[in-house]
């Protein structure tokens, strides 16, 4: 449930053309909603942060209707039109806000030759390193200097030397020459990171960014920085120098570092990650991510990565290995310990497997220290979706010792363990021995080392499907490159082993055939939910039916537990 905020929409003109914008809204923000393709350009100004008006670059033409001093009355052209009294000298988008009657002009001369002078003073002691400069390609700089640039040099003096592969912190690197000092940084450690770390000394054309004295550039966002320079003086220090960025895929992801779920890129080529930067959903992480996410695709690649279905540790074909899981499961007296790392639609068939074989399921928690931003207190993605696609009905526990002294008993003859080492879960080996294990994952562990049958799994960046995240979002994610060769999606998987449970054949599967099968049998999905369909930005579910449980996450960027609970909360019936 979403609450809308009642906003006043007032009519200005922008070349022209009349727009119905929010009132208040800066000129370059109301100039995008005038039509498709339509902008001011600017380096400084960044709709996250605060307004520095430094770069000049955002120049537009104002003027209002004019009036009758002595009467108020509007004074009208010779064709009934309103009179428009132009400021003498252009004026910054940024600093503008839009009010009634406002006529702006992006393309008039004035504008023009505003916009050549300032991209002409930033080329002056820029350096000349597009053809080895890691924001080619991506550069606002390179683009608005084709743009709005004179095309030729008249500047013969010699350019100033400054500082190059500067080490401003362990992930960031600065080449000072290119920094056209727009602040963005200064400005995001400031008021995002709460880390003003950042400044500049010197004066004029000397000015340089650098650390405060005793300080680096350090915190878990610095990351950011890079991703909102607009030149290429700020750069990471991990992808430096390692691809050009036009022969990058760009595939829309989610985070799966803590149950925030931010909107990531992945940037991949020929099945190899390369980066991931944030993507903006205003709703969940603004433009934002943390650094120790982006380096979740790494572990990928490792050498414990699981390759191969085992049963007793030689290696067989999918479909043998899910008969065997079958016929394990069949014997009764399972435990199912399932992942919140899991998707929606695997949760949802790990929930089918536990009602046809009457398996008891576990989830375990794993918590750690939010920061207030985007990393919360619940380090997994996906916990809510096994909330709401019924596979649990009570917040996990910290560990499975229950289910240990179960084994103990006699009670527990096979587990099915999803993505968890249930060695470290309160599951000594020695209790592992006395049971079958069927071990679902993507890395090799101790649990996958004594399983009766091994069951490799698809990383989050090699498959397609949804995660719910703190705020009962349902997000959609993609495969990005493709997982190790012969390995199958885990639905298609399941399927197999799902379907002889109840005597019926599996199907062939794809995306969209598990979200028809899925939509229609939980309760907070609209049977029309289909994730081709899924906006870019998520839907937001009804959470009526969890509000009684105890969340971990405490207020952070986008979320405040006593809020969310206060929107979502039933009506009262009088």
């Amino acid at each position: 449930m979403k609450i809308e905020s009642i906003v006043e929409n007032i009519t200005i003109n922008i070349d022209g053309q009349d727009v119905d914008v929010p009132k208040g809204i800066n000129i370059i923000e109301a100039v995008k909603m005038a039509g498709k393709g339509k902008e001011v350009p600017h380096y400084c100004y960044h709709p996250k942060l605060s307004i520095a008006g430094n770069c000049r670059m955002c120049m537009v033409e104002m003027g209002m209707p004019m009036r009758d001093r002595t009467t108020g009355e509007a004074i009208l052209e010779e064709d009934g039109s309103p009179k428009i009294g132009w400021m003498p000298k252009p004026t910054i988008g940024c600093a503008t806000n839009a009010s009634p009657g406002m006529h702006i002009r992006t393309h008039s001369d004035m504008v023009k030759e505003s916009r050549n002078g300032v991209t002409e003073f930033l080329l002056i002691n820029h350096p000349l390193d597009c053809p080895i400069c890691d924001q080619a390609g991506e550069c606002r700089l390179q683009e608005f200097s084709a743009e709005h640039g004179r095309g030729y040099s008249r500047f013969i003096e010699d350019k100033n030397v400054k500082p190059k592969r500067t080490r401003l912190g362990p992930r960031v690197t600065l080449d000072d020459e290119r920094c056209i000092l727009c602040s963005r940084c200064v400005r995001f450690s400031k008021e995002i990171a709460n880390d003003d770390v950042l400044g500049f000394v010197d004066r004029g054309t000397y000015s340089t960014l650098t650390c405060y004295p005793g300080k680096e550039l350090a915190h878990n966002y610095s990351l950011n920085t890079v991703d909102i320079c607009p030149v290429g003086a700020l750069t990471s220090t991990d992808f430096r120098f390692k691809m050009r960025v036009w022969f990058l895929k760009r595939t829309h992801s989610i985070c799966t570092e803590s149950s925030i779920g931010a909107n990531t890129e992945i940037w991949s080529r020929e099945g190899k990650i390369y980066r991931i930067t944030p993507r903006r959903n205003d709703e969940v992480n603004d433009t934002w991510m943390t650094d120790s996410g982006r380096d979740l695709f790494k572990p990928i690649e490792s050498e414990d990565r699981l390759t191969h279905y085992t049963i007793e540790g030689v290696h067989t074909t999918c479909d043998e290995a899910a008969a065997s899981v079958v016929k394990l499961i069949q014997a009764g007296d399972v435990a199912l310990v399932g992942s919140a790392h899991s998707s929606v639609e695997e949760q949802f068939f790990y929930k089918q497997i536990a009602d046809r074989s009457g398996a008891k399921v576990s989830l375990v928690s794993h918590q750690g220290e939010g920061d207030g931003l985007l990393l919360s207190e619940d380090r997994s993605p996906n916990l809510r979706g096994a909330l709401v696609t019924g596979l649990i009905t009570d917040l996990p526990e910290a560990s499975l010792e229950t289910l240990a002294c179960e084994i103990n008993s006699g009670a527990v003859k096979t587990i099915f363990a999803v993505n968890e080492d249930l060695t470290e879960l309160g599951i000594s080996k020695e209790a592992l021995a006395k049971v079958n294990v069927i071990y679902v994952g993507t890395h090799a562990n101790a649990t996958s080392e004594v399983a009766s049958v091994v069951l490799p799994s698809l990383s989050v960046f090699e498959k397609d499907g949804t995660f719910i995240n703190q705020s009962f979002r349902l997000q959609r994610f993609k495969a990005a490159v493709p997982g190790p060769r012969g390995i199958e999606p885990d639905y298609t998987v399941l399927e197999k082993i799902a379907a002889p449970l109840s005597q019926e054949k599996p199907a062939s599967l794809t995306i969209d055939l598990v979200w028809e099968r899925m939509a229609p049998k939980i309760l907070q999905f609209d049977d029309s939910f289909r994730w081709r369909s899924l906006p870019d930005d998520g839907v937001e579910l009804n959470a009526s039916a969890f509000l009684d449980l105890d969340f971990v996450e405490t207020k952070n960027l986008k979320y405040d537990p006593a809020a969310f609970k206060e929107a979502h909360a039933a009506p009262v019936e009088a």
